[in-house]
């Protein structure tokens, strides 16, 4: 049966299984966008790209939603990648959602633009414009939040997109994944929303399955809030859940 841990302002709630966390974390993000709708006339959304929130999306675009009143945007994007790459983030996500529902409009980071600090610069102007309601999210093997990887992380950092070179750890889990081959194929730079822009959102859902993230899922609930362990921050979140199966859910 379901369970759920409290741990400072988190709320995490432990499934049985992998689908099942998928389907509760669709019906708890639905669910919202619903209330969300009757007071404003447009929801402003967060996702992730990557093979843990297959089960969220799956179940996500089964519900009657009225899409053409949500903004989309992404949190990451590599840097130098072929633009067709069925690894870009942009193509995960255009494959898993958006081209599955009419939204309002979907804004694409682009890690090939001639001058990418423009770039950063134009998407943190986008996400100025339409503040995030609702950010959808997962953590990393090494508990990084988007592509903030410990050593960049910055629970105060003063940008809200930027450039970042990945770790050693970080790139062997798109390895890890199966999204690439080998870990000299895994870009080394790519472009991230940093950690403030992701916990500006005003509810924050965190899917976090696999037996590859059980680690990472102890961090988050047992260190200290700090860097070294970007996902802890989400224990300060006023409205974050995380969303975890029997295997994610193994060391705590």
């Amino acid at each position: 049966m379901p369970y759920t841990i409290n741990k400072d302002s988190l709320t995490t709630k432990v499934f049985e299984s992998r689908s099942s966390m998928g389907l509760n974390a669709a019906n708890l993000v639905s669910e919202k966008i619903y209330e969300l709708l009757k007071t404003k006339q447009f929801v402003n959304m967060i996702f992730a790209a990557a093979p843990s929130q297959n089960d969220f999306l799956d179940e996500l675009i089964k519900k009657d939603i009225e899409w053409s009143r949500i903004n989309a945007f992404h949190m990451d994007e590599y840097v130098g990648l072929d633009a067709n790459a069925p690894q870009g983030f942009g193509n995960f996500l255009k494959d898993k959602l958006f081209k599955k529902v009419s939204f309002r409009s979907v804004h694409y980071l682009n890690g090939n633009a001639a001058d990418l600090e423009a770039e950063c610069d134009r998407y943190a102007d986008l996400l100025r414009l339409q503040p995030a309601d609702i950010v959808c999210l997962g953590i990393g093997e090494n508990t990084h939040l988007a592509f903030n990887d410990p050593h960049v992380a910055d629970f105060n950092d003063p940008k809200v997109v930027k450039i970042v070179d990945l770790d050693m750890e970080c790139r062997q889990q798109q390895v890890n994944d199966g999204c690439f081959g080998t870990i000299e194929e895994v870009p080394a730079y790519a472009l991230t929303l940093t950690v403030p822009t992701l916990v500006k959102a005003t509810y924050v859902y965190c899917i976090v399955p696999g037996e590859k993230k059980a680690k990472a899922v102890l961090h988050t609930l047992n260190e200290d809030i700090t860097e070294k362990y970007p996902s802890t921050i989400l224990r300060k979140h006023a409205n974050a859940i995380l969303f975890i199966d029997e295997k994610s859910s193994a060391l705590i």
